[in-house]
């Protein structure tokens, strides 16, 4: 099954929800930044969070998610855009601690427990939003719905799981995202905690099988109605290109790049992102030379 996010409403649109499958997205991004589990943990719940978001705005619009605890794995950063692409990176890839107390990986200790939560949304030539709040756990999900909750002012739950197979590849990954129209009913609220409570987690759903779609039927119950609206697929994809870095390498300007000519007789340019990295010979730096020039 490819990787695949839902829109849906339920409850008779009391409910707005997303689910997605982000089993390949996260296993990208492991591969790339060689992650060991405990951070393809924390990667992934922010990568599988941040694309759900993404769904959340329309056309060129872009989201930005950086999560910055007071643990040994330092700043996550995300990007998302409205298409269901999504890519990041964290800033130490290889921290290990023994599992904790309930036997799962320690994301928690990980992230660290005090630090921000920073949300940017481009919303292009309209608005930027920008929106921060402490972190409140660590293990990503409830930090999420604290966002939600209090920069966003909008009820929410938020479910995320990343299993790991002892080789370090990434099994399963997966998410919902539930959030209260205005107006819900308590009624409603009731059946949602009660489903909450009962259901098993979400990246076990995925390593079962599950589809979004069923995810959410999961997560609402049959008396929830879900009503999918949309489907996209979701994809670990970098924006970075020889050209792109070409550009940034001109905006040094000359003084800059001649030294990068005297001194190593080359450039290389890394995306963090991705991990892609761009030779730039010295005769490719010297035409970027002669572009500043005219």
């Amino acid at each position: 099954m490819s990787d695949y996010l839902v829109r849906a409403i339920g409850f008779n649109g009391q409910v707005r929800a997303f689910a997605v499958r982000s089993t390949e997205t996260v296993a990208e991004a492991q591969r790339r930044h060689n992650t060991w589990p405990i951070v393809s943990a924390a990667l992934g719940r922010s990568i599988t969070a941040t694309v759900m978001m993404g769904a959340m705005l329309k056309g060129d619009d872009k989201i930005t998610v950086k999560i910055e605890g007071d643990g040994p794995t330092g700043p996550l950063i995300i990007d998302a855009d409205a298409k269901g692409d999504v890519r990041g990176y964290v800033t130490n890839p290889h921290v290990h601690f023994e599992l904790n107390e309930q036997g799962k990986l320690d994301v928690r200790r990980a992230v660290g427990t005090a630090g921000t939560l920073t949300i940017v949304k481009d919303l292009g030539m309209r608005d930027m939003f920008s929106g921060q709040t402490p972190i409140v756990s660590g293990e990503i999900a409830e930090d999420f719905t604290y966002y939600f909750a209090t920069s966003e002012q909008v009820p929410s739950s938020v479910g995320l799981g990343v299993l790991v197979n002892p080789d370090n590849t990434v099994l399963a990954a997966g998410g919902f995202i539930l959030q209260l129209m205005p107006g819900c009913e308590d009624e409603t609220i009731t059946a949602i905690e009660q489903h909450l409570v009962t259901i098993e987690p979400v990246s076990k759903m995925i390593e079962k099988g599950y589809t979004p779609e069923q995810i959410l039927e999961a997560v609402l119950g049959e008396e929830g109605q879900v009503e999918v609206l949309s489907k996209m697929p979701v994809q670990f994809q970098c924006q970075c290109s020889k050209e792109r870095f070409g550009a940034a390498i001109i905006g040094l300007g000359v003084g800059e790049i001649q030294q990068m000519i005297d001194e190593d007789g080359q450039a290389e340019a890394h995306c963090h992102f991705c991990e892609e990295k761009y030779m730039f010979s010295k005769q490719e730096l010297e035409g970027l030379i002669q572009e500043i020039n005219g």
